[in-house]
């Protein structure tokens, strides 16, 4: 859009459009705006517009729109069109009742596409795959992005110059401060042609995990202590949960959800509803029962849930949990429902590779104080030294989720990112299976990745295992094998679900020879029958 528009006060796209929640008779647009205005989308017949909303001098809008079979559409704003912009592939709505296929990954850095940051990067995966797609082929019914969609404490120069301009080396020096950073690092994030075509076109479900925020977010209670006597993490937290319940949360929930949601509705009804969006999200920081950042939706005999494995973990030493008792409880009540196979979106992994997996439940109980307390101490600080803190380390709730999963009698595929590098394991004696995908575009040092490659290894395996019974420590109550992978390049990985043959997962990683770049599939691994 041109400056001349943005002088004379007529609104504009910041970002989007992003196309969000969609099932078999509504889709979910979200919008940021430039000014406040009317937000209208049209699709086919239908045309709905709302009133944006306003918080901390941002505006944006979700809009609802019946959907009854593929259309393209198009947003206008005051009357004025603005989406799809000159020379775009047009974007599409259309009903999701099944899934076929799924797109997911996770851990993307926001950096340019130059020379240099093709060195040291790689190429970013999301954006080679909007290269490829047009809205003529198989559009995927479903993009999960499993945490890390943004970097607060590692932005790119850009945005560091950004955040410079604005308050010099003012704490925390280079990385996130509030609300108005937050905005502008999506805005980077989001706004790439290629990425943003992709998120117009392609129904999306998020979660956040630690970079959202900071590294090692809700890792521990010491994590937490730590962090409170820094002068800026208040005003952080406040600003990374207020923008994620922004930019990611309201399009995750269905319109039902929404219609009741207090915050939204007191948001919608205010002249700009900072102070309620902040005072909710201190709130869901200090008492995570307060909020409920996961959900579930059901596609056919599909059942996805999205966990959050961040804000509601329970992190009392000797009681730790990765899931408080209200989400427990939650969860137990969507596992239970009837379906015919499980998706569980845990941003961080379940099913490490064993080696690592016993020195995360290792540390944990010498961080507890099976050791003493010097030891404890020492072993707090490896924790967030070296990223101890997944289920692993959180090892009763490893073994309630298992028993829990496997107690379906159904097959669950837990899709994970987090650890950036991709792989499948499988629990033996039971349809479970680990998938992960990391990263989108962020790769892993050489020295993690041969350490990684080491803890898969069978006497790592016999190492770990060794270490955890000098803390007393029960072995698992299940078994479990890497059976592919790793593999550490820049990827998405897509599922399946064909209605005759057999059910796969698939992994792409981008080529740095072509320009435009390109997919290759780097693995294919079949899946369980696909549900009735």
């Amino acid at each position: 859009m041109s400056s001349l528009r943005y002088h004379l006060g007529v609104a504009h796209l910041v970002i989007g459009p992003l196309l969000r929640h969609v099932d078999g008779f509504t889709a979910t647009v979200w919008v940021e705006t430039s000014a406040s205005c009317t937000v209208t989308v049209v699709a086919g017949e239908e045309r709905v517009s709302e009133r944006t909303f306003t918080v901390h001098g941002h505006h944006y809008a979700v809009v609802d729109v019946p959907v009854r079979e593929a259309v393209p559409y198009q947003v206008e704003l005051d009357g004025v069109g603005v989406w799809p912009e000159e020379g775009m592939e047009r974007s599409v709505v259309r009903p999701v009742r099944r899934l076929e296929k799924v797109v997911f990954g996770s851990c993307r850095t926001s950096v340019p596409h130059d020379a240099a940051h093709l060195v040291s990067h790689g190429v970013d995966t999301l954006r080679a795959y909007g290269h490829g797609m047009t809205v003529d082929d198989q559009l995927p019914d479903l993009l999960l992005m499993l945490g890390d969609q943004v970097y607060a404490d590692e932005p790119s120069a850009e945005m560091v110059g950004y955040i410079r301009e604005r308050r010099g080396n003012a704490a925390p020096v280079d990385e996130i401060a509030d609300f108005e950073e937050y905005a502008e690092l999506y805005r980077q994030a989001w706004t790439d042609p290629e990425i943003r075509w992709v998120l117009s076109t392609v129904p999306t479900a998020m979660i956040f995990d630690d970079h959202d925020l900071r590294d090692d977010w809700n890792t521990s209670q010491p994590w937490r202590e730590q962090m409170a006597k820094l002068a800026w993490w208040r005003r952080r937290v406040v600003a990374g949960l207020g923008a994620y319940w922004v930019y990611q949360h309201l399009g995750n929930l269905t319109p039902a959800e929404r219609a009741v949601d207090e915050v939204y509705g007191k948001i919608r009804e205010a002249a700009d509803g900072a102070e309620i969006l902040d005072a909710f999200a201190e709130r869901a920081d200090a008492d995570p029962t307060t909020s409920r950042w996961s959900y579930a939706r059901d596609y056919g005999g599909i059942r996805l849930i999205m966990l959050d494995t961040r804000c509601a973990r329970h992190l009392v030493p000797g009681e730790r949990s990765v899931l408080d008792a209200t989400e427990w409880a939650w969860l137990e009540q969507q596992v239970a429902g009837d379906y015919d196979m499980l998706l569980v979106g845990s941003s961080v992994p379940v099913l490490l590779p064993a080696g690592i997996h016993h020195v995360e439940a290792w540390n944990e109980a010498l961080a507890d104080g099976a050791w003493g307390k010097r030891v404890a101490r020492w072993s707090e600080r490896v924790r967030q030294a070296v990223d101890l803190e997944h289920w692993a380390a959180f090892r009763r709730s490893f073994e309630r989720l298992c028993t829990l999963l496997a107690g379906t009698g159904k097959t669950v595929l837990l899709l994970s990112g987090d650890v950036h590098y991709s792989y499948v394991a499988k629990v033996k004696g039971a349809p479970l299976y680990q998938l992960v995908c990391s990263p989108i575009r962020n790769p892993l040092s050489r020295t993690l990745r041969l350490a990684n490659i080491i803890a898969q290894f069978g006497v790592a395996t016999l190492v770990g295992g060794l270490i955890a019974r000098t803390a007393r420590l029960p072995k698992p109550p299940f078994k479990w094998r890497i059976t592919n992978g790793p593999w550490f390049s820049n990827a998405l990985a897509t599922l399946t679900f064909p209605t005759d043959g057999v059910p796969e997962a698939r992994w792409y990683s981008p080529t740095t020879a072509a320009d435009p770049p390109e997919l290759t599939e780097i693995s294919r691994v079949p899946l369980p029958g696909r549900p009735a």
